[in-house]
């Protein structure tokens, strides 16, 4: 194997001079297309004749994943557009109101408030003034205390239950004192502001005061900003004055008026100011009084549930406290608020005064004068209620649709921007609303009692207001907390973020709710990484690989320890799929998944390293497959392997899909194979440069089965790449947080876009182990169509209430996403490795993998969640048997598993915080209705019968249990194949026995009436149905499959139960079973073994013990025989040939073979190496040594005089000398291609003979194990089919038993009474009767069992379906809502399409000079193609670009804004149009990395050292020489060169030897993948060096660019 590699430098052709350049960007030995794909040859050019230049393209088929959404994705974006409008609409209004009734409620509160009544029902020519009495002063103190004790209340439910359930840390005491006196502070100033400042002033007043609330947050902002923030100066400047125009606003009203109380504002105003410290405090403070603050702000991301367990219920106190001292000092007894509580919310009189003519309507200050007359009216008291609840639910939705905006990231138009207008609204609204009530006092005559209105300023005119009511004043606090408030306009929060990344305090502060939300709104203190940041991120693998600092990243929970690297919290996705025996279009539909991820990896990649822009949903991504079973024996030789079909097939369907995706013809690079310890590998390079290794098991050297696949790539990607690195513990701790297994079965298909979706969830809860999505079956035939509803019921009601109510139970392998930090946890990954030793194992660990890997991680404390919106498509089985088998392992395990949950609930709900008590019961519920589930389907069926058929209750019961005594007694009687077609026989008699049974309920439910519980029930399920269809659009027609499934519910819940249950001891997987290719002796062994049978069974007949001395072979004949035209032949009397002729044959060809067998032997021990060594020894020793089977030498082994000679030693030619590590037969096989054979490093070669010793040894067939774990199997299956039948029985038994005696034991249902009139005309009497329905007891609880089960899952899925919403929402992006793209920069456009540009730029399509394939429709269309021009341009030869980023390259390289002069200019996309700026721009940023790179070449020339890597510091920005360093060191002490050291195996060409030990690499040997200047080659000095760009002077070995 070469070294290095070169690729040809052809000459440029004519027009090409511009690509000149493009050496800069050489393409490499990873591009799949440039080698070795004609036969082992080197062109690079592809020649096509001209006769042969037509074509057949692939054409682009839409199904599955790949179907067209655009209906669906147009009514997401104007779901979006109005979640805008009607989120900003409903936060603004909220606001407004909340704000609005709290200065309504204060404005009442003042002592002897006076005012105007109107006149309208007194007298008109009259003028009324009124005084509240003191009831209705106490009613709206109490409910300026409700208001504010609601949201503590809910911050109390809130802490209780997470400390209950969850875990929780208690505080420094220290801490705690200081938290609490601070909000103390909060709370004992809101009670002031309330109570004696507002209503001191009028409402408009008040209003503007609430924007000065903000003066402690101002200082805490100023204090905190350190040096490193850009334009401090400014910033700084900014912040005094914010603080001043606070200061003003506190002191104004107190110096212009001159009223002694007033000065409460000032006092007020800075205490509720201290409630919001903690959002404003930074441990980068360079004032240490401040870091020690910050030091405590820290803490409380853990305590601060804790905390407000106990403030919650302190401030309640304390505010109620101050509310009656305040009381009072205001002269009144505050026993009062206790004894006219009553009055106060009761039936009161209002006593209304008139004013005398002379007083010309202005108030009087008293009003106890004899010579004015009173009235008494009523009191609306009920209007103080309404006030509330408006208070209330303005408050709680202003909060809790602000919260969604922020969760969707629509903060900007939908959360910032209604906070910041609400004063401004509300001062609006007042100003217009006293203006009015000045001028006429019975304008809300009809609205708002005539008594109750804002407290209004005296002679109100609006053009009063700029003076009197200091509005230029209040613009500037209006300004200044806008500028402390700053944060909200720009959030950098993760999708869906939870409530406590996005506010401080649990809940928010009803009385102040504007200022609660802007303020207690997270800030997020992260440091903006800028593009120009990238150049100084360290390469951590051979290629460059830039990362993203992403900002989902929860800096609370990941402290910054110095030890990590940035790059540790990339994500990086390892696909782990476990394949068997797909077909061709199943493995071409994940091949194209696979392909997709490639594209998108590729162009996230491609668009960090050339447009220099930060992508956080940026990952590295790497496909491994392991195949089961995946050789077989040679066609040439028995002692020789090679690879079975389906690995052949899937080796040939990699260009296809390539080629499907792409839209182009390509041909991929053939696989690179090495021989591994577990049987081969093969690894492709795809287009976007992701790795593709396609793990081939040997059963004969490793454990096959699914379970034991899932620990090999576990324990290899964990384990080996992952805890072998030699680094620092906490960089590995990083990288396994940010590390994701996607584990798929072969023939999944799903978009890039729901990969996304799960590692959304994954990066949003830290506690999450595993996610997985929706999973839609696909096929055709009635078994799909069942599938259909039962999949979709599935997820829509019962995986959505495991999530929201719990945890999810089961991840289905074949698509979820599990983190790898959580698989390496105690009991997780070590314990799935357990060998099944007794029966109950073979159920739960084997039959349902997924299941107990679920298992085990609740078991650790770990979440498990579902997302609707991750759609994934998957092959379901479309046969009746199939489907009954994969059942009849489903149904068992996930008994067991659940069992297991159960049986460890009262330690799972101590450890997991998601499973509580509550769950458990629910999960019980689920359980006693599997159960049962056979008897309660009987029972159904013996009811229906009576309705449908009029038949009594015995002969229904006689006509149900006979087949299903029967059915079972063929389950435990006869073979699998018996049982089956049984079973498919009463399904098909039970569907149409069910279609009679639902016209008989449907006349039985006429009979009941609509109220009957069973129409109840019938009505809520089937509307539960239609709803949850209705609220999954993408999938309503599912809904149309519920009649195939309500056909099918007897096979469904009764025969397939039975059938699961009673075949408990058959563990075989069931489905994809096809039969294993025979050496010839086990063919021959067969063909003996079946002669000895029929020789037996003659032998036992009485005429064959006559004729035992005549013959012993087949060919028999008869004394008496006839035919008729050869159609058939009858013999009578027959006996054997005589077989002298045959038996002698026979004995020489036996002594011939023994004669050869000694000829081996004599040469064996000549020439031990010469004959039998050569020999593929597959056999294994028994079970004790079945763990050293891959330490076999390839000498052959004799036992017991035994030859292991085949027919093919009979060849005369000498046979190549082979090891299974080194030059096995399947590398050589034609049908993998004539790819390049490489081997594994010495250490990972040691890793998986390690691992295989542990763990993965293959399991010997003991006959005596095998017969044990047999009959362990029987009795398990035995004792659960016992207590399965006992429970049903019973359970029958009762309810039947209650059926027939009804009359005697029953409950009466109060709905659906029939009402019966008679007339009785002889005594003229008419008699009503009513008679009601009578309900067995135990049915009713079954019938209310299910229909609460059915309540809970339909609440759930609501719930859910508004998580899932709101995720759809978050990932959708609204060009228009956002910046307009002609108001963005260029770089700022750039940076927004960056992905879709390189996307459209890396298009392979079109990129060789394809032509173009028009393939519309219509005369004119079909008449101008270029058939001809087509076919001449197809015939001219060209080199193949089969790499992304090369084809990116290219177009990237003839970028230019001068769009004449270069015609090659791409269209990027419809949407995003490219002016001549944008093009310009990306020009610009073309140029930047062609200069970079230029400085590296040059730096890389001439280099000396034997690594190839030029010693020469490269050049900063400026020119200048960085800061020297020392190289590039590990934490551990080991240089970056030596982790990519390899010692042993040819692969040290390549990274050279450090001389001893072995050092995993920790990743896949990447050599050259991305073909740049600052992606070099670590290689050792060659003498005659091949490098792509050329040699220098000295013929020096040098970096590649």
């Amino acid at each position: 194997m070469s070294a290095v590699r070169h690729r040809p430098m052809a000459p440029p052709a004519a027009g090409e001079h511009g690509d000149s350049d493009d050496n800069n960007f050489t393409d490499d030995e990873s591009s799949p297309l440039t080698h070795d794909i004609y036969g082992g040859s080197q062109r690079t050019i592809q020649e096509t004749k001209g006769w042969d230049v037509f074509r057949d393209p692939p054409i682009k088929i839409e199904t599955g994943s790949t179907a067209n959404q655009e209906c669906l994705e147009l009514t997401i974006k104007i779901l979006k557009i109005f979640a805008y409008i009607f989120t900003f609409i409903i936060v603004l209004t909220g606001g407004v109101i909340a704000k609005g009734t709290v200065l309504f409620m204060t404005s009442q509160v003042r002592k002897d408030r006076k005012i105007e009544y109107c006149n309208k029902d007194l007298g008109r020519d009259k003028s009324f003034v009124v005084r509240l009495p003191e009831e209705e002063r106490i009613a709206w103190i109490w409910a300026l205390v409700i208001a504010y004790s609601l949201p503590e209340i809910g911050s109390l439910i809130r802490s209780v239950r997470i400390c209950f359930f969850k875990t929780f840390k208690v505080p420094k005491t220290g801490h705690f004192l200081f938290v609490w006196m601070m909000e103390s502070l909060s709370a004992l100033g809101t009670a002031l502001l309330m109570f004696v400042v507002l209503p001191q002033i009028d409402a408009i007043q008040g209003a503007m005061l609430t924007n000065c609330l903000c003066v402690i947050p101002g200082i805490f902002g100023l204090l905190s900003r350190t040096s490193k923030e850009g334009k401090r100066f400014i910033k700084v400047i900014i912040d005094l004055a914010a603080i001043a125009a606070q200061v003003t606003g506190l002191v104004i009203w107190p110096l212009l008026e001159n009223r002694r109380e007033l000065w409460v504002i000032p006092v007020a105003c800075v205490m509720i100011s201290c409630g919001w410290w903690e959002n404003y405090v930074s441990a980068q403070s360079p004032l240490g009084i401040v870091r020690a603050l910050g030091r405590i702000k820290e803490e409380m991301h853990n305590t601060r549930y804790f905390c407000h367990m106990f403030l919650s219920i302190w401030k309640i106190l304390l505010f109620f406290c101050v509310t009656l001292l305040i009381y009072w000092a205001s002269g009144e007894e505050p026993s009062n608020l206790f004894s006219l509580y009553g009055d106060a919310f009761g039936p009161h009189k209002i006593i209304v005064y008139e004013l005398p003519a002379g007083l010309g309507g202005v108030l009087p200050d008293t009003l106890e004068s004899a010579n004015i007359d009173t009235v008494d009216v009523d009191a609306a008291y009920n209007t103080v209620v309404y006030v509330l609840l408006l208070q209330i639910f303005g408050a709680y939705l202003c909060y809790i649709f602000g919260k969604f905006a922020c969760k969707i990231l629509i903060q900007g138009f939908s959360y910032a921007f209604p906070v910041s207008l609400t004063v401004p609204i509300a001062v609006s609204f007042l100003i217009a609303a006293c203006g009015i009530r000045i001028d006429d006092p019975c304008f809300f005559h009809d609205t708002i009692p005539d008594y109750l209105f804002f407290t209004s300023p005296s002679n109100f005119r609006f053009n009063n207001f700029v003076t009197e009511q200091m509005a230029w004043a209040w613009i500037l606090w209006l300004l200044s907390q806008t500028w402390i408030a700053l944060h909200i306009w720009t959030p950098k929060c993760e999708r869906l973020a939870t409530t406590e990344k996005l506010f401080v305090r649990p809940m928010y502060s009803a009385l102040l709710i504007d200022q609660s939300m802007a303020l207690n709104r997270r800030r997020d203190d992260q440091a903006d990484v800028k593009t120009e940041d990238l150049s100084e991120i360290e390469k951590e693998k051979g290629d460059e690989y830039y990362e993203t600092i992403s900002v989902h990243t929860d800096r609370s929970s990941a402290p910054n320890k110095p030890s990590i690297k940035s790059s540790d919290n990339i994500t990086r996705i390892y696909t782990c799929a476990t394949m068997w025996h797909e077909t061709k279009d199943e493995m071409i539909e994940f091949l194209k998944s696979i392909m997709r991820m490639d594209e998108d990896q590729c162009a996230r990649r491609v668009a960090q390293k050339y447009l220099r822009v930060l992508d956080p949903d940026y990952y590295e991504f790497e496909t491994h497959i392991f195949f089961d079973d995946a050789f077989e024996i040679s066609d040439h030789s028995d002692d020789d392997i090679q690879c079975n079909r389906f690995v052949k097939l899937l080796i040939g369907t990699m260009d296809e899909a390539a080629s499907e995706i792409h839209q182009t013809t390509i041909r991929l690079r053939p696989p690179k194979k090495y021989p591994t310890p577990y049987g081969g590998r093969l690894v492709w390079t795809l287009p976007g440069k992701t790795k593709f290794i396609a793990h081939l098991k040997d059963k004969d050297r490793i454990r096959h089965r699914k379970r034991w696949s899932q620990v090999m790539y576990m324990y290899y990607l964990l384990g080996h790449r992952l805890m072998e690195l030699p680094i620092s513990v906490d960089r590995k701790d990083a990288i396994a947080e940010n590390t994701y297994l996607l584990t798929l079965d072969g023939d999944i298909d799903f978009k890039p876009n729901a990969v996304t979706l799960l590692v959304d969830l994954m990066k949003k809860n830290r506690n999450l182990g595993a996610a997985c999505g929706r999973i839609h079956p696909v096929g055709s035939g009635p078994m799909v169509w069942y599938q259909l509803f039962e999949y979709a019921i599935g997820h829509w009601l019962q995986k959505a209430t495991e999530h929201m109510i719990g945890c999810v139970l089961c991840s289905p392998g074949c698509f979820s996403l599990f983190r790898g930090k959580a698989l390496m946890d105690d009991n997780v990954m070590k314990k799935y490795t357990t060998k099944p030793t007794e029966a109950r194992h073979y159920v739960q660990y084997d039959q349902g993998e997924d299941r107990w890997l679920c298992t085990l991680l609740l078991q650790r404390g770990y979440r498990v969640e579902y997302s609707a919106a991750s759609d994934a498509y998957t092959h379901c089985p479309e046969g009746f048997n199939e489907f009954y088998n994969q059942r009849r392992r489903w149904v068992p395990s996930t008994i067991a598993n659940i069992m297991d949950l159960l049986g460890d609930a009262k330690r799972t709900i101590k450890i997991n915080d998601n499973i509580s008590l509550l769950y458990v019961f629910y999960q019980m519920m689920l359980m006693g209705g599997t159960i049962l589930g056979p008897g309660t389907i009987f029972l159904m069926l013996v009811g229906a019968f009576v309705a449908a058929f009029r038949i009594d209750n015995w002969t229904s019961f006689h006509y149900n249990i006979v087949p299903i005594l029967a059915f079972m007694v063929i389950c435990f009687t006869c073979k699998s194949n018996i049982q089956l077609f049984v079973a498919q026989v009463l399904s098909t008699c039970y569907a149409l026995i069910m279609m009679a049974v639902i016209v008989g309920t449907a006349l039985q439910l006429g009979e009941d009436g609509i109220g009957s519980p069973s129409a109840i029930f019938l009505i809520s399920m089937v509307g539960s149905f239609f709803i949850a269809a209705c609220l999954h659009p993408q999938e309503f027609w599912c809904i149309t499959c519920g009649l195939i499934y309500l056909l099918s519910i007897p096979s469904m819940y009764l025969l397939l139960i039975l059938y699961s249950i009673i075949n408990l001891n058959v563990v075989s997987w069931g489905t994809r079973e096809v039969v294993a290719k025979k050496t010839k002796k086990e063919l021959e062994a067969e063909k003996k073994a079946a002669e000895e049978a029929k020789k037996r069974v003659k032998q036992k007949s009485m005429l064959g013990f006559l004729q035992s001395g005549i013959g012993d072979n087949d060919d028999e004949e008869g004394s008496i025989e006839f035919s008729l035209a050869g159609l058939f032949r009858c013999v009578f009397c027959t006996h054997g040939k005589t077989s002298d002729e045959k038996q002698q044959l026979t004995n020489i060809a036996e002594s011939l073979d023994t004669i050869k067998t000694r000829i081996d032997t004599i040469e064996s021990a000549v020439d031990p190496h010469g004959h039998h060594a050569s020999r593929h020894n597959r056999r294994r020793t028994t079970s004790s040594g079945s763990k050293d089977h891959h330490l076999l030498t390839s000498v052959a082994e004799k036992s017991g005089g035994e030859s292991d000679a085949s027919d093919s030693d009979t060849s005369a030619e000498p046979k190549q000398e082979r090891d299974f590590l080194t030059n096995p037969y399947w590398i050589e096989d034609p049908d993998v291609r004539k790819g390049e054979v490489d081997f594994l490093s010495s250490s990972e070669i040691q890793f998986w003979k390690d691992l295989i010793d542990q763990y993965l040894y293959p399991i010997d067939n003991d006959p005596v194990e095998q017969a044990r774990i047999a009959s362990d199997l029987i009795e398990l299956r035995n004792k659960s089919v016992f207590a399965f039948f006992m429970a049903n029985a019973l359970f029958v038994l009762i309810v039947f038993l209650l059926q027939l005696n009804k009359d005697k034991l029953h409950i009466i249902w109060p709905l659906g009474v029939k009402t019966n009139i008679t007339y009785i005309e002889e005594t003229s009497e008419v008699h009503i009767s009513k008679e009601y329905l009578q309900l067995e007891p135990i049915g009713l609880v079954f019938v209310f069992f299910f229909a609460l089960i059915l309540v809970i899952q339909f609440t759930a899925m609501l719930f859910h379906r508004f998580g899932t919403l709101s995720h759809i929402l978050a990932s959708t992006e609204l060009n228009f809502c956002k910046k307009k793209s002609e108001d963005l920069t260029q770089d700022q456009l750039i940076d927004k399409h960056a992905v879709e540009i390189v996307k459209n730029l890396q298009r392979l399509q079109g990129i060789d000079g394809d032509y173009d394939n028009d393939s519309g429709s219509g005369p004119d269309r079909i008449a101008r193609r270029k058939t001809i021009q087509n076919l001449e341009k197809a015939r001219q030869p060209r080199r193949q670009i089969g790499t992304l980023d090369v084809a990116f390259k290219k177009r990237f390289l003839k970028l230019t804004a001068d769009a004449e002069n270069n015609p090659a200019t791409p269209i990027l996309t419809r949407r995003l149009t490219m002016r001549a700026e944008t093009i310009r721009a990306l020009e610009v940023r073309k140029n930047s990395v062609m200069a970079e790179r230029r400085k590296s070449a040059m730096q890389t020339l001439g280099a000396k050292n034997d690594y190839g890597i030029s010693t020469v510091p490269p050049l900063n920005n400026n020119g200048a020489l960085p800061n020297p360093r020392s190289g590039r060191v590990s934490n551990a002490g080991i240089s970056i060169k030596d982790v990519f050291n390899v010692n042993g195996g040819p692969a040290e060409q390549i990274y050279g030897s450090n001389g001893g030990g072995t050092i995993n690499q920790g990743y896949e040997h990447v050599i050259d993948e991305d073909g740049d200047g600052n992606s070099l080659r670590l290689t050792t000095r060659n003498p005659h060096p091949q490098v792509s760009w050329g040699q220098n002077v000295n013929g020096n070995n040098t970096g590649r660019l």
